[in-house]
């Protein structure tokens, strides 16, 4: 095991095995994103909560750099939340759910469009903005990483990044008790489809590859989604964190995730189709199949 390998694996709290798993399946990404080229390269991860897009970005970039030299930057969509405030004061104006960080219209995508063309450009530092989601708000610029010169590759993950918006007949019924309960008028969700048919289209503009990691149902995600809290209650516990409130009990988890329900199960009827590396998950959140879209000129 090579050191940068064992740095990972301590990162991600992950036991020895992911290696064999990530070597099989991800190693099809590792040869194909080699190459240098002229520009970065911006790979887009499109996954729901807790299927592994971190995870993957960190692996990418950790053999990218390690095998093949090559400087590779990972962000998070959920780095370019809006602060709370200007959350508050969307919810005021436009409709109280969109206090909740998440959906399409929470997030600073004009910051998320500006800081990848800093990295494109690479004449400049470039600040990477970070979310501290224990206290559901920006950190400031001073704890922030920050990159100087070129990258050759470019990492967007996030549980939305790529998807598309449903047309206004699909936005009618409601999903869920929070859409039927909290949103009967259709505000909430059409000012959010409105956003995502919008700049977040610019932002996956970008994007020159997709993968998707494709979780069996909606219905699993909540088992993932605490899996993350859980961790994030063990990383508090042992001091790598500090304890700022923001951690969420089953129920709690169970009312925010309903928030993403539309976006994410659209996303999993129609985005295998269009993904250029789709992995297929199993309640477990391993995989069982990988397959390439193929594209004919």
């Amino acid at each position: 095991m090579t050191p940068a390998e064992k740095q990972f694996l301590a990162r991600n709290k992950l036991p020895d095995s992911y290696l064999l798993s990530a070597e099989k399946w991800f190693s099809v990404l590792v040869e194909e994103y080699k190459t240098p080229r002229d520009q970065p390269l911006i790979v887009g991860i499109n996954g729901s909560q807790g299927s592994g897009k971190s995870t993957l970005a960190d692996y990418l970039c950790s053999m990218l750099s390690e095998r093949h030299n090559m400087r590779c930057v990972s962000l998070s969509l959920d780095d370019f939340y809006l602060t709370k405030a200007q959350r508050q004061q969307l919810a005021s104006e436009v409709h109280p759910l969109l206090q909740t960080r998440g959906v399409p219209g929470t997030h600073d995508i004009p910051l998320a469009l500006s800081t990848i063309q800093s990295l494109i450009d690479g004449s400049a530092t470039t600040v990477i903005p970070r979310f501290d989601k224990s206290c559901d708000d920006r950190l400031p610029l001073t704890q922030c990483d920050r990159i100087s010169g070129t990258v050759d590759i470019i990492i967007l993950e996030g549980w939305c990044v790529g998807a598309r918006p449903q047309s206004a007949d699909q936005l009618l019924e409601p999903v869920n008790s929070l859409e039927a309960e909290c949103d009967a008028e259709g505000i909430w969700r059409s000012s959010v489809n409105q956003a995502l048919a919008g700049e977040y289209q610019a932002l996956f503009s970008l994007l020159d590859q997709l993968i998707m990691l494709q979780a069996p149902s909606f219905e699993t995600v909540f088992n993932w989604r605490l899996e993350q809290e859980q961790k994030m209650i063990a990383r508090l516990a042992e001091g790598e964190i500090e304890q700022r409130g923001g951690i969420m009990s089953a129920a709690q988890i169970s009312d925010f995730i309903a928030h993403y329900q539309r976006i994410t199960e659209h996303s999993l009827r129609e985005m295998p189709q269009r993904a250029d590396h789709l992995y297929r998950l199993n309640s477990q959140r391993q995989i069982e199949d990988y397959s390439r879209r193929v594209v004919t000129v």
